[in-house]
């Protein structure tokens, strides 16, 4: 399932890509995420809970940056499971930014993810309406983080 969308924030591009690479402040942004550790240079721990349906689920995920080409682009995986193994999630993340013509910075993300075991057996309508709607509640997060309020 293909996860894309963007948004626009009244911060220049340097400012908003310091943000955004800063683990705490994203896993702070991200509905459900309890924790953020790193685990190396490029990799962090994240422990999320998410609600889909019926089914509370808890992830351990690991998330590897695999390039970052400054001030612009992020390239990511996101991989982990529940506890018990009954759900598996794998993501692969593009974020770019581009400046706008008024000064400020256009956030564009494409998140490639699958998942498997009890919760891949919803279905695509459910996982796109419940992603659209993390997706939309990450960028009011992420704004609040910044100090804007839209």
């Amino acid at each position: 399932m293909k996860i894309e969308g963007n948004f626009e924030v009244d911060h220049p591009r340097a400012e908003v890509w310091e943000k955004i690479r800063d683990p705490q402040l994203m896993g702070s942004s991200i509905p459900g995420c309890e924790s953020v550790e790193q685990a190396d240079e490029t990799s962090y721990r994240v422990k999320v809970s998410i609600k889909v349906g019926p089914i509370k689920a808890h992830f351990n995920l690991t998330v590897e940056v695999i390039e970052e080409i400054p001030p612009h682009t992020i390239l990511s995986r996101t991989s982990g499971e529940e506890g018990t193994r009954s759900s598996v999630v794998t993501s692969d993340n593009v974020v770019r930014l581009a400046e706008t013509e008024t000064g400020g910075t256009r956030v564009d993300y494409v998140a490639d993810v699958s998942v498997t075991g009890r919760l891949g057996k919803f279905g695509l309508g459910i996982f796109r309406k419940k992603a659209d709607q993390l997706a939309d509640q990450f960028v009011v997060n992420f704004r609040e983080k910044l100090g804007v309020s839209e």
